[in-house]
């Protein structure tokens, strides 16, 4: 990750901010293709069982484990757009993982937006990743709180700064790996 990671918080969101040495085709694959869904579980791919239909109406879902020996859930989201290799965006859960999220009631569980934008830096270019997480507006103020005070504001940052190492580590991959 290049650059001064930036956050921004409102009472109904949290932007995130991230620049990746990496073209936005890349940023977006990481969100996109299930074979690399890993970073986003905490799983490696052969368990977080990685599911993705990537169109607006469609699902993606991984069962995500919190820390080692954590509990282990599905998680995912169902899309709302799909412009790659530019924005994407969700309304973040599962039918029967947390959050569960009812496809005829997506309003009551936060909504991802993602833009990739690419950067005139290094070789290969890069992005910056403005990934924001919302309470829509079905959701009424004590629900926002509810919702915060479960740590997702805290969670979802931890999350999003997991690919960076996922991306460094594909970075490594196509640069060769240097002897140790």
């Amino acid at each position: 990750m290049t650059g001064t990671p930036a956050t921004t918080r409102t009472d109904r969101s949290v932007v995130l901010v991230r620049d990746y040495p990496v073209p936005p085709d890349r940023v977006f694959a990481a969100w996109t293709d299930p074979e690399q869904l890993e970073w986003f579980a905490g799983l490696p791919a052969a368990q977080s069982d990685p599911r993705v239909d990537l169109r607006p109406g469609g699902f993606w879902s991984v069962l995500l484990q919190e820390g080692p020996g954590g509990r282990t859930y599905r998680t995912g989201g169902l899309y709302t757009l799909v412009q790659a290799p530019h924005r994407l965006s969700f309304h973040w859960g599962a039918p029967g993982g947390w959050p569960d999220l009812d496809p005829a009631d997506p309003g009551q569980v936060p909504t991802v937006h993602l833009e990739f934008s690419p950067l005139d830096e290094g070789p290969a270019g890069g992005t910056r990743m403005t990934a924001t997480l919302a309470m829509g507006d079905d959701l009424d103020d004590a629900q926002v709180a509810h919702w915060f005070g479960l740590g997702v504001r805290e969670g979802w940052t931890t999350t999003v700064d997991r690919l960076a190492g996922h991306l460094a580590d594909q970075l490594t991959d196509r640069l060769g790996r240097q002897p140790e």
